[in-house]
């Protein structure tokens, strides 16, 4: 099979969509497919299966490649696409490459998967300036190239309460109405999608980590915390409100004897740096932004993963990293359980940093949790590598294939 994968983000730059695509891409060629991406890059791509969007060149929102013009983009795929007789477009993204890809596909009578990978209505508002007026700019331009006529919005959900998340919302819905198929990699995003009006069938698949992720971490130990060691906790991600860096940083706070390492980069890194700075005892220390593999031996070094979004995440990239690591996760989002393996981690009591703050304050004061939380994770790392929903994934790309013909 000939697969197209179309997104907005892609590596160098770091984040949860560049890591799946790539992730999808290894383990498909690893089965004998070819496989080509489409991206905005801020270079061309020296990897020739890699091919480079349309990009602004003085606007990178966020830090990220923008694809422009969208029409630009359209027409160099429909070119690349016809040329490379792709049977299926996998697009990961909503904004213009995305467009792009769900514009030369149907020109070309391809079938179209859409993942949705997550909650753009909550990444708008905690990142854009002016929210009200520039998610009122994107949705314009979105739906000048596609209807949002599928999209039908339960404005009585919690998180649709604004017109602003509704906005994002009908966008969202609408690419995925748009789609012969779709991709969740949570069922707690499923069941919102479905409730907010998508009737594209869909598919619960976990995103997976790549083999050569698991090659390079090899065979974890258990995690021990000899007598008299600090609780080594890590937190990974965008540093961004939506992320709630602060949530940690406050929990931390209120736990002597422990050693905490934030990785990422974001709109929020200046205050965390002196929030971190003028914790007591330098208990925190804040990376920015490094290579995976620098995060991956933190994975290995540590004792404890922590993930403080809220109504936000989907299924994070960090968490099964961390689970192929064998390392405990401590969530502050119940959702969020569901991509726990059993026995490999913590729900805080309470999402606020006091529950944090209990859970850390826990695994301190009983080291021997500790060691059985990650022979947990260790025993259930398998369930996250890629190759194992290898399968699942190729039955969707069928089932769009059958659609189109």
């Amino acid at each position: 099979m000939r697969i197209a994968l179309v997104t907005d983000y892609y590596l160098p730059t770091l984040g949860g969509v560049q890591t799946v695509v790539k992730a999808h891409k290894e383990e498909l060629e690893r089965s004998g497919h070819e496989v080509w991406v489409f991206a905005p890059l801020s270079a061309e791509s020296t990897d020739p299966s890699v091919i480079r969007l349309p990009t602004a060149r003085r606007f990178a929102p966020d830090g990220y490649p923008f694809t422009w013009t969208p029409s630009g983009a359209a027409a160099l795929l429909q070119r690349e696409l016809r040329e490379r007789r792709v049977d299926v477009v996998h697009v990961h993204t909503e904004m213009f490459a995305a467009l792009a890809g769900f514009e030369a596909a149907r020109a070309l009578g391809i079938p179209v998967v859409q993942t949705m990978h997550g909650r753009i209505d909550v990444y708008t508002r905690s990142v854009l300036p002016l929210p009200s007026v520039t998610t009122a700019l994107l949705a314009g331009m979105h739906r000048r190239r596609m209807s949002h006529d599928l999209a039908r919005v339960d404005s009585s959900s919690p998180y649709t309460h604004t017109r602003t998340a509704r906005r994002m919302w009908r966008l969202m819905v609408s690419q995925a109405n748009h789609a012969d198929r779709v991709i969740v990699p949570s069922a707690h995003f499923a069941h919102k999608l479905s409730a907010q009006g998508v009737e594209t069938p869909m598919t619960v698949l976990s995103n997976g980590i790549e083999r050569s992720v698991l090659d390079a971490v090899g065979a974890p130990e258990p995690r021990v915390v000899a007598p008299g060691e600090q609780l080594r906790v890590i937190w990974c991600g965008r540093l961004s409100p939506e992320k709630r860096p602060g949530v940690f940083l406050d929990a931390v706070e209120q736990v002597p004897d422990i050693a905490a390492h934030m990785y990422g980069d974001g709109v929020s890194r200046a205050s965390v740096s002196r929030r971190a700075a003028a914790l007591p005892d330098g208990r925190i220390r804040v990376h920015g932004s490094v290579p995976q593999s620098e995060v991956l031996a933190a994975m290995r070094d540590a004792h404890v993963l922590v993930s403080s979004s809220l109504d936000f995440d989907n299924q994070p990239m960090v968490i099964l990293e961390a689970i192929a690591t064998g390392l405990p996760v401590i969530v502050t989002d119940p959702d969020l359980a569901e991509t726990l393996p059993p026995g490999g981690g913590l729900v805080t009591a309470s999402s606020d940093a006091a529950g944090l703050a209990a859970a850390l304050t826990r695994l301190r004061d009983d080291p021997a949790s500790v060691t059985d939380l990650s022979e947990a994770a260790i025993a259930h790392r398998d369930q996250v590598a890629q190759g194992t929903h290898r399968a699942a994934l190729l039955e969707v790309y069928d089932a769009a294939l059958r659609v189109a013909r």
